[in-house]
C-alpha cells in the first residue's frame, strides 16, 4: 500500500473539514502531516514553498455563476489572496497566499452564496464540467445543464465514492462543438439524438471512458450505449464505481482510469460497467464527431433567447486581480441577468445581454482589460499555474504566455485562430498536449553549471474526429525564444500553406525537420539561437 492510500484508509478525505477549522484557531504548526494530504479534499493544498500558506480551489459546476457569488470570489481575492485569482481549465477559480486562520471565514463566505470545494481536489470525484453557453446556445442538442447539476449533487460529499485510486475528471455537455473536452475526461457525456420507430427524435447522452493528459496521454475511448438523460446517474456510478474498485492502489502513476481502461480494453470495461446497471442500454449508433472546430464561444453571439447575446470575453493567462472580477459582477448585474460563465480556455461569458446594449458592455469589458475583440492568439491562449506557486512546475508560465501572445499580436498577421498551451511540466494542467503549440517546461543548460528555463516545441495537437497529441518538434529553447520560434514559425506558414490548409493539415504534411527548420530561420537580432539550436530534437 503506498503512502496517499494509507492516509486514505486511516481517514476519509471528507472528515477532515473539522480538522480545518480546528487547526485554524490552534495554528499551522499544529496540522498532522497526513492532514495535508486530506485537505485536498477540501480544495486545499500547500503552496510552494510549503511553509504557510495555501491555494485552494472551489468548484463551480458548469462553469455557471451568479453575480452574488462572483463578488464572493472578488471579496476572498480581495482580502486573503494578495489580488489575485486564476480561472483554472475545469472552470474552477483558485486563490493563493491564504493562511489557515482565515479558513473559516472563506468557507463561510462560500457557503453563503452556494460555493462548495468539496471534491474540489483529492481523489475523488471532481469539478462537473460542461458548455458555458449551455441553455443559450441556438445550435446546442439540448440543455444538459439539469442533467449535470444531478450528477454533480449525486457525487458531492458522498463517500461510497469519495476513496478513489486517484482523482476523476467528468464532463457533461449539450454542445455539438463538444466544447467540454469529452476526449481527454475520465468520463465525457456529450448529447446525441436517435430517430424513434414514430420518426420523432429521442435525446440522450454518448459516453467516453478513460481520457486523460498527464505525462501519459490517452483519449477517451467510447462506450457502445445510448443513454437516455435519466439513466446517466446510474452510468456515471457504474463507471466511477469500477475505477473504485478496480483501479491501481498500488502505483499513483498508473492509478488513473486511462490505464485501467488500456489494460482491460473497452469492451471487457464496458461488460463491467453494464453488469452494474439495473437496466440493459441500446447499442450506439455511431454518431459523428465535429472535426477540428474552434471550441471556445468567444466574441459576440445571438442567443437561442430573441434579442440576447452572449459575450465572450478573453482572459490572458486565465489570471484576474478582485477588482476586476467586482467589475465582472457588475456588469452581469447591470446589463443581464446576473450570471457569468467561466470557460475552460480560462476565459469569463456574459450572458442574456440586449442587443441595444452589447456595444456598451464591450466598451465596459475592455476598459477593465477583459478584451472581446481578440486576437487569434489571446482568445484562446491556456497557461498553467507555473513554478510561481506550483510545487511541480519547473518553468513560470502566466507573465511568458502574456510575453509570447503580446509578441505575435505584432509579428504575427494571421486569418484563424491557434491554440497556445504552455505548460511548466510535464503534468498538463496547461494541456499542452493537445494545442495547435504545445509548450513544455523545461531546464536548459547553457555551459558549465548554468542552466535557465525553457520549453519543448511541439505542435499539432487537436480534439475532434481527428484528435491528435502534439509532435514534439524542438526540445529545451529556451524561455526567451520561444516567442521567436514560434514568429518564425507562423510567418512561415503563413507564407507556405496551401489553399486548403489550415494549421493543422499544414502541420500533418510537413516533416519534423521542416517544421523545426521553419522555426530557426531568420531569428530576431538578439535571440541565442545556438544555445537553441544545439539543444533541439530536430538538428539542422
Amino acid at each position: 500500500m503506498n503512502e496517499n492510500e494509507r492516509i486514505k484508509k486511516e481517514k476519509d478525505g471528507l472528515d477532515v473539514f473539522e480538522d480545518i477549522l480546528a487547526y485554524a484557531k490552534s495554528g499551522y504548526e499544529s496540522i498532522n502531516p497526513d492532514d495535508f494530504t486530506r485537505m485536498r479534499w477540501y480544495g486545499l493544498y500547500q503552496q510552494k514553498p510549503n511553509v504557510g500558506h495555501f491555494m485552494l480551489r472551489i468548484k463551480v459546476p458548469s462553469g455557471y455563476l451568479t453575480s452574488d457569488q462572483l463578488r464572493a470570489v472578488s471579496d476572498v481575492t480581495r482580502l486573503y489572496a494578495r489580488g489575485i485569482t486564476d480561472i483554472t481549465t475545469r472552470q474552477n477559480f483558485q486563490f493563493h497566499w491564504l493562511q489557515i486562520q482565515d479558513l473559516p471565514d472563506i468557507f463561510e463566505r462560500f457557503a453563503n452564496v452556494g460555493i462548495s470545494t468539496a471534491g474540489a481536489c483529492g481523489d475523488i470525484f471532481r469539478n462537473v464540467t460542461g458548455c458555458p453557453v449551455a441553455g443559450i446556445d441556438p445550435d446546442e442538442v439540448f440543455d444538459a445543464r439539469p442533467w449535470l447539476n444531478q450528477v454533480n449533487s449525486f457525487f458531492e460529499g458522498n463517500k461510497e465514492f469519495s476513496d478513489l485510486p486517484r482523482k476523476f475528471k467528468t464532463s457533461v455537455a449539450g454542445c455539438r462543438l463538444h466544447c467540454s473536452q469529452p476526449e481527454i475526461n475520465d468520463i465525457g457525456a456529450t448529447a446525441v439524438s436517435r430517430k424513434r420507430a414514430n420518426g420523432e427524435d429521442e435525446f440522450g447522452f454518448q459516453i467516453r471512458v478513460g481520457g486523460g493528459l498527464s505525462a501519459r496521454p490517452h483519449f477517451a475511448k467510447k462506450l457502445n450505449m445510448f443513454v437516455p438523460p435519466e439513466k446517466l446517474i446510474d452510468v456515471f456510478a457504474a463507471v466511477t464505481g469500477a475505477f473504485r474498485d478496480f483501479g491501481n492502489r498500488d502505483n499513483r502513476k498508473k492509478a488513473r482510469l486511462k490505464f485501467l481502461v488500456d489494460e482491460w480494453g473497452i469492451e471487457r470495461f464496458e461488460e463491467e460497467v453494464r453488469s452494474r446497471l439495473s437496466w440493459t442500454p441500446d447499442a450506439g449508433e455511431g454518431w459523428e464527431d465535429p472535426r477540428r472546430n474552434f471550441r471556445d464561444h468567444m466574441g459576440v453571439h445571438a442567443q437561442k433567447q430573441e434579442g440576447l447575446y452572449w459575450i465572450g470575453a478573453s482572459i490572458l493567462s486565465g489570471r484576474m486581480s478582485d477588482e476586476q472580477v467586482a467589475i465582472a459582477a457588475r456588469i452581469a448585474d447591470e446589463f443581464g441577468k446576473g450570471i457569468v460563465r467561466t470557460t475552460n480556455q480560462q476565459n469569463l461569458l456574459f450572458s442574456d445581454i440586449p442587443q441595444s446594449k452589447v456595444d456598451q458592455v464591450q466598451k465596459l469589458l475592455a476598459q477593465a482589460g477583459l478584451a472581446v475583440e481578440a486576437s487569434s492568439f489571446r482568445r484562446v491562449a491556456v497557461a498553467c499555474t507555473g513554478n510561481e506557486f506550483c510545487n511541480l512546475a519547473l518553468t513560470e508560465t502566466k507573465s511568458l504566455i502574456i510575453e509570447i501572445v503580446e509578441h505575435l499580436e505584432k509579428t504575427v498577421s494571421i486569418d484563424e485562430p491557434i491554440r497556445i498551451n504552455l505548460n511548466g511540466c510535464p503534468n498538463s494542467c496547461g494541456q499542452h498536449h493537445i494545442g495547435d503549440i504545445g509548450l513544455q517546461g523545461c531546464v536548459v543548460k547553457q555551459g558549465a553549471g548554468v542552466s535557465v528555463e525553457g520549453y519543448d516545441v511541439s505542435l499539432g495537437g487537436r480534439l475532434g474526429a481527428d484528435s491528435k497529441f502534439v509532435r514534439p518538434i524542438w526540445r529545451k529553447v529556451p524561455a526567451t525564444n520561444v516567442k521567436f520560434a514560434i514568429e518564425n514559425l507562423l510567418n512561415g506558414y503563413v507564407e507556405e500553406r496551401e489553399e486548403e490548409d489550415d494549421f493543422s493539415t499544414f502541420v500533418d504534411r510537413h516533416s519534423d525537420e521542416e517544421l523545426a527548420a521553419l522555426m530557426k530561420t531568420t531569428f530576431a537580432e538578439g535571440i541565442d539561437s545556438g544555445a537553441a539550436s544545439t539543444n533541439g530534437l530536430v538538428e539542422v
